[in-house]
């Protein structure tokens, strides 16, 4: 019996919407029943109205110390002697009014006349008005309603309340937003589940060992870091590591963005890291992941238009005082992500904080093929794909690309109508993400077409005959995105560059160019993708790497972001000029030695050429068949691309 009393005295949850729809509603609804503002009167004076009441046409008079409302008879309103009252409101009420306002002047002189209107007959009735209307007050007071609410809705929207929430989330405003993965159901991703990163996962491997048995490592008086960051390029796991870690500790995991600190009103970031930090601590041992952390952490003092009270400052101070003040026994742990660790405050990369900074590089072509390996699984992909080419397909390529390539692959599979994704709709979706769409229905005029030709077989024919070139694999003049042409490469996976690979490379960039010289006499802007690329390399090899004899073993690089020299060069303008001076003939020398591989080979260039323009796609073998085999060593089909602007 207790259980149906219990099920009976469910409460029905009435949205506050619905409340203040029905709060206007009776507000309109009352100043319609005590005499409609909506109504309009017209004004008339004190000489017209005793004419109206000579002449019987008046009904009632409502007045107060100054004005008198007038009600006209219903005769007095169906004849045509008011042509300026709107018969249309009178239509769904009878003697609607009042129809007209005047200024009384004397109150007692024109009370006595309506007195003596009344006693004669031509007036039903008067009254002096001795309280104010309440359908006029209460309407009055309807904006202040209004604006009531739509403050409500603002509050519990910031507060995550939504419009149909409790009324007490008005007040959660400086509640942490942070999400809670609980480590029985929500948190399932293991190391398993992350493909590469093997370096990643050996640090953060500690932490999961400290979250699982810290008493292994507070027995013998040690401590476990107090922060981790993830540092990295976009896409490559940052975020997938640190669910990893919570899932392979089987702890709490609270996850927040940088940004959800900061609001518009002062002291709200600061009062969510508390809350946050607070939360952490009652469901110790637990994880809290900040994700893109430069929204909140970004170095204090710099840029700051907004004074003192600056509210992200406010949030970072909160944070720092929150990071130092928990001890080693509580077992809270932070992980943090971002992708620009250079212009994070000092105090928070300090030791007791962020102490561990791990570098989430991007895979190499070990760490793709294994990435490759978890995003194939739900692909139905053809039984003779082999993986490790697709791999090498991919240098550079984060796991967020390589999601991507197969998302593309299996979409442009189903285009064709296929019933399996094959390796050729894996080179398409390569090709499509790096060049972009092609463009077959782009009007290209004869000449130009030949212009791009000569130019792309320019590129081939110099990396081609270059030792440390990249060589080329693949060539095509039809055009992709802005490009008009493009050209894909086989880049070698390593760490340190010497100067003559870098001069080949520029050499190689500078083909294009120098095909169009050989071969018209003349240059066009095609090149301009071109001379952006070698322009930055020449001045690397100058003023970061030390790879010039005029300048010699200096580098102008800061590599903590932080330029100490303010707007200034940190060099002095000679030296400026200098600098100037050895990128420009960097770039005329290898400009000029393009020229001279490109008149050398001149017949083989404009075979290549003519090829290109019947086939619009050339590859490997067409080089091999026109320069013979590479001398530098055999090449394998990995792609990277130089494209035409």
């Amino acid at each position: 019996m207790a259980k149906n009393n219990k099920n009976n005295s469910t409460k029905v949850k009435i949205s506050p919407w619905i409340i203040y729809v029905a709060i206007i509603l009776a507000l309109i609804a009352i100043n319609f029943a005590g005499g409609s503002s909506f109504q309009e009167t017209k004004p008339t004076t004190i000489a017209k109205f005793y004419q109206y009441l000579d002449q019987g046409d008046v009904d009632k008079v409502v007045f107060d110390k100054s004005t008198a409302k007038v009600y006209l008879k219903k005769e007095a309103l169906e004849s045509d002697r008011f042509p300026e009252i709107e018969k249309t409101n009178l239509l769904n009420k009878e003697n609607a009014g009042p129809h007209f306002t005047l200024d009384i002047g004397s109150q007692e002189a024109f009370q006595n006349n309506l007195e003596k209107a009344r006693e004669t007959g031509k007036l039903s009735d008067y009254k002096v008005e001795q309280e104010s209307n309440w359908g006029d007050i209460l309407l009055s007071f309807l904006p202040f309603v209004i604006f009531i609410g739509i403050w409500i809705y603002m509050m519990r929207r910031m507060s995550g309340g939504g419009a149909g929430g409790g009324g007490g989330q008005i007040f959660s405003i400086g509640k942490s937003k942070a999400k809670l993965f609980d480590e029985k159901t929500d948190v399932k991703i293991t190391f398993k589940d992350v493909a590469g990163l093997e370096g990643a996962k050996e640090e953060v491997q500690e932490i999961v060992e400290f979250l699982r048995n810290p008493q292994k490592y507070t027995d013998l008086g040690g401590k476990i870091p107090k922060g981790a960051l993830l540092v990295g390029p976009p896409g490559t796991g940052k975020t997938l590591l640190a669910k990893a870690v919570a899932g392979e500790a089987q702890v709490p995991f609270f996850s927040i963005s940088g940004s959800d600190f900061v609001e518009m009103f002062v002291g709200v970031g600061a009062s969510r890291v508390r809350d946050l930090f607070k939360q952490a601590k009652e469901k110790s041992p637990a994880i809290i992941f900040i994700d893109e952390i430069d929204a909140v952490g970004r170095a204090r003092g710099k840029n700051n238009m907004s004074g003192s009270n600056d509210e992200r400052e406010n949030t970072l101070n909160q944070l720092l005082t929150e990071m130092d003040g928990f001890g080693s026994n509580q077992h809270v742990i932070v992980l943090a992500a971002t992708n620009r660790a250079d212009v994070l405050d000092k105090a928070l990369m300090r030791a007791g904080r962020f102490d561990r900074q791990i570098y989430v590089d991007l895979p190499d072509v070990r760490e793709r093929e294994q990435i490759f390996q978890v995003h194939l699984k739900p692909l139905k992909k053809a039984e003779e794909l082999d993986v490790e080419f697709l791999a090498k397909q991919t240098p550079g390529f984060s796991g967020a690309d390589i999601a991507n390539v197969c998302n593309e692959a299996a979409l442009i599979a189903a285009r064709k109508g296929k019933t399996a994704v094959d390796k050729q709709d894996f080179l398409d979706a390569v090709d499509r993400i790096v060049g972009g769409l092609e463009k077959k229905n782009k009007i290209i005029t004869p000449d130009e077409k030949r212009a791009i030709a000569i130019h792309e077989a320019g590129h081939a024919t110099v990396s081609w005959l270059l030792e440390h070139a990249a060589p080329l694999v693949k060539v095509t003049i039809v055009p992709r995105g802005q490009s008009l042409g493009a050209a894909w490469y086989l880049p070698e996976e390593r760490q340190i560059v010497r100067t003559e690979q870098m001069l080949d490379e520029m050499c190689a960039t500078m083909g294009g160019r120098a095909a169009e010289k050989v071969t018209f006499n003349k240059i066009s802007t095609g090149a301009l993708s071109d001379l952006e690329k070698v322009t930055k390399q020449a001045r690397a090899m100058v003023t970061v790497y030390g790879l010039n004899d005029a300048i010699g073993n200096v580098t102008y690089y800061d590599s903590s972001g932080q330029n100490e020299y303010g707007f200034t060069k940190p060099y002095s303008d000679e030296t400026a000029k200098i600098i100037d001076k050895e990128i420009s003939d960097l770039i005329e020398s290898q400009y000029k030695r393009a020229i001279q591989i490109l008149t050398e080979n001149k017949d083989k260039l404009f075979e290549l050429a003519d090829v290109l323009i019947e086939k619009e796609v050339i590859f490997k073998d067409d080089l091999e068949r026109i320069f013979g085999v590479r001398p530098y060593g055999a090449t394998e089909d990995v792609e990277n691309q130089d494209v035409l602007a």
